[in-house]
């Protein structure tokens, strides 16, 4: 992955040392094996700091605050998520088959089940986490910039001439309930429900988009 800021703009410091980095990435391993086995609101600065080996001192110089650290533990896990989806709608477009929005939407949908097949913590975290008010605001950030992408990527590839920003924004939010709903019980999540989100989420865009 690019070396990128491992905290947010919020955050007091930005490790740009390799050992300060390092440091960072313990803290937010840390946080992610404890999301998974407390749940988002029972954790506190203290336990990450303790489970990551580090002063709590250590921790309030790049975080501010609890909150601070799932936010970043949830960019760093959406910036895997965000590359995932690149390659391969990459793979897809240079596959040299015909591109659909089913196809484009599939492959969109099924690189996000992809990451949260590997990322427990952004399970618990991002889709069941959302009552936390610091990572429900990055959800409806990262959810406008997703449905601003699909608009451009739709348009730019002449898949849908009718496609407006606002069906865009609809499809996305109906994605993003639809994984919330499949992996709100198993982090595995449930495929059938997957597989329904992904039909329902084509099916609407192909209708619009073509009107």
């Amino acid at each position: 992955m690019p070396a990128e800021p491992l905290v947010t703009t919020t955050s007091r410091r930005v490790p740009t040392q390799a050992r300060s980095r390092r440091r960072v990435e313990k803290m937010l391993d840390a946080a992610a094996r404890l999301v998974v086995e407390r749940g988002v609101e029972a954790l506190t600065t203290r336990d990450i700091a303790e489970a990551a080996g580090v002063p709590v001192a250590s921790l309030y110089q790049y975080f501010a605050d609890k909150d601070d650290v799932l936010v970043a533990l949830a960019a760093r896990d959406m910036e895997e998520m965000d590359e995932q989806v690149s390659r391969d709608v990459t793979t897809l477009l240079e596959s040299g088959a015909e591109v659909t929005l089913a196809s484009l939407v599939r492959t969109v949908m099924e690189a996000f089940v992809a990451v949260y097949h590997r990322r427990a913590a952004f399970v618990v975290l991002y889709l069941r986490g959302r009552t936390n008010v610091a990572v429900h605001r990055f959800g409806r950030e990262h959810n406008a910039k997703i449905a601003e992408a699909l608009y451009e990527q739709a348009r730019a590839s002449g898949l849908a001439a009718g496609l407006t920003p606002r069906m865009a924004q609809l499809a996305v939010e109906v994605g993003d309930r639809v994984f919330q709903l499949a992996f709100e019980h198993d982090l595995h999540g449930d495929p059938e429900t997957v597989e329904e989100g992904i039909w329902m989420v084509a099916a609407y865009l192909e209708s619009r988009a073509a009107s």
